[in-house]
């Protein structure tokens, strides 16, 4: 059975900033405009769905009837899917739930073309994401794209660039950001809660007895008659190397590199994405992954032990870190600060997060004791998340979208360049002005050093409106003995 091999899928990775440019010039500009995509008072939004599998599926058109049945002012009206069977199953389910029998394609752009459409939702393989998702944009269309929002960073650069020049609604599909929680976290540390923020820790750990993303179920209907395999794969525009067809490959696509990066795109995403929310950080400016293939020997690519450290310009670290064989160990999801933490425990379906103080020797502050937040629960972030992708496409305002492009570049920065970290043992460096991405260290661990040497001002996160609350220390009188001898005079 035949599997990508390394030579064949070393042209999906980072090279350099030029590579922004490149991945601009394969995409498809053959799609005519869409009809004017915002939604009056008395309009209803037309939504297509490109690539409903299991997530497209299960996520996007369910939670989309769920919305339609609830009143919102929708009409899911067309299928683009490569698999036959699915195809019909997602239109059959459409139309017993909304009245409206879909029209279906094989190819997305024939339906953007023919539909009329005022949006889209995209849950194919991460592999197309870049492509589909600019082809909608540049089609006058609104996007709601599964996470990971691209393959590859310079990908997500090209997505946010393209957005921001277009005006359309865009929503990246980590539904935890639409937790009312991270916006509360985030004005807590802006505000000075927990002092000079440090470092954030978060995880996803899951186990399995056949091995991670092998319970997608192999069906004897998926052949090569049914499934449009060279689209699938992306032939026609180089995206994925040619390969046999192979039902393990197509349903179990997360496995290899070719179409995604294991527990790096499908689960590290989440939580990367929701603590960049709730720190405000964005762009990482150094970052090293680790990790390997070292239970499930199953011909996998990708490891089912990872870890990535992502060190952040503000002078915050990130730890994100999980395995694939075990789950009930977890480490805790937190935010670290100079007076305290905030501890959010796992998952996403908290009501409330705990406040845990430093010693107050070390605070000076004698009101800060350990305390418990109460926050709102969502009982369904998925249908949540897209009624937020749906109110801000009626409010015709980009900005209301909960996992915005620019936040979805960031977290794509950060578990992408961990996950090429660990498969080329070298650590990357972005410049956070031309966002040049580089093996070649700038001078990392000088800068802080010379920031000490100077006695300066920690940085902060975005935002910051505490001053120097939980940022100093305090010098001791013996400190006043400290500093050299010059000409043997004696500093004190």
């Amino acid at each position: 059975m035949n599997r990508p091999t390394e030579k064949a899928t070393r042209r999906h990775f980072i090279k350099n900033a030029s590579a922004v440019a490149a991945a601009a010039s394969v995409v498809s500009t053959s799609a005519k405009p869409a009809r004017a995509a915002t939604a009056g008072a008395n309009d209803r939004l037309r939504i297509g769905f490109i690539g409903p599998g299991g997530r497209g599926f299960g996520a996007h058109v369910k939670k989309l009837c769920e919305l339609h049945a609830d009143g919102r002012k929708i009409d899911l009206v067309a299928v683009a899917e490569v698999y036959e069977n699915q195809r019909d199953k997602v239109a059959d389910h459409i139309k017993e739930n909304t009245g409206t029998d879909p029209s279906r394609y094989v190819d997305y752009t024939e339906m953007i073309e023919k539909e009329n459409l005022d949006a889209v939702c995209i849950g194919t393989p991460d592999h197309w994401h870049h492509k589909q998702t600019v082809d909608s944009i540049r089609a006058g269309l609104h996007v709601y794209c599964e996470k990971p929002m691209t393959k590859t960073v310079e990908e997500a650069f090209d997505v946010e660039k393209v957005w921001r020049e277009s005006g359309k609604v865009m929503q990246v599909g980590v539904q935890s950001t639409s937790l009312p929680v991270w916006d509360e976290v985030r004005e807590l540390l802006q505000q000075g809660k927990l002092g000079k923020v440090l470092g954030f820790q978060t995880e996803y750990f899951r186990n399995s007895d056949v091995g991670q993303w092998r319970y997608y179920q192999l069906e004897k209907s998926m052949t090569p008659k049914s499934i449009d395999w060279d689209r699938w794969l992306g032939k026609e525009h180089d995206l994925a190397p040619e390969m046999p067809f192979d039902r393990e490959v197509y349903k179990q696509w997360r496995r290899f590199w070719p179409f995604g990066s294991g527990m790096y795109t499908d689960l590290f995403v989440h939580r990367t994405t929701a603590m960049l929310k709730a720190t405000g950080l964005r762009l990482p400016g150094r970052v090293v992954g680790a990790g390997g293939i070292f239970m499930e020997y199953d011909g996998r690519s990708v490891p089912d032990v990872a870890t990535v450290v992502a060190d952040f310009n503000e002078g915050v670290q990130g730890l994100v870190t999980a395995t694939m064989c075990n789950q009930e160990s977890r480490i805790n999801q937190l935010i670290r600060g100079h007076y305290g933490t905030f501890e959010f425990g796992n998952g996403e379906g908290f009501d409330g997060f705990d406040f845990v103080a430093e010693r107050p020797q070390v605070t000076h502050q004698r009101s800060y004791v350990d305390k418990r937040y109460a926050t709102t629960p969502v009982g369904d972030t998925t249908k949540s998340h897209f009624a937020n992708w749906i109110d801000a496409i009626e409010a015709d305002n980009p900005a209301m979208c909960n996992n915005p492009p620019d936040l979805g570049a960031a977290a794509i920065a950060v578990v992408i360049l961990g996950a090429q970290s660990y498969r080329n043992g070298e650590v990357y460096f972005i410049n956070p002005d031309s966002r040049e991405i580089s093996t070649k260290d700038p001078g990392w661990a000088k800068q802080w050093e010379q920031l000490s040497t100077a006695r300066a001002e920690p940085r902060h996160i975005p935002g910051w409106t505490a001053g120097e609350f939980g940022s100093t220390l305090q010098d001791p009188e013996y400190m006043n003995l400290a500093g050299p001898w010059v000409d043997g005079t004696d500093p004190g």
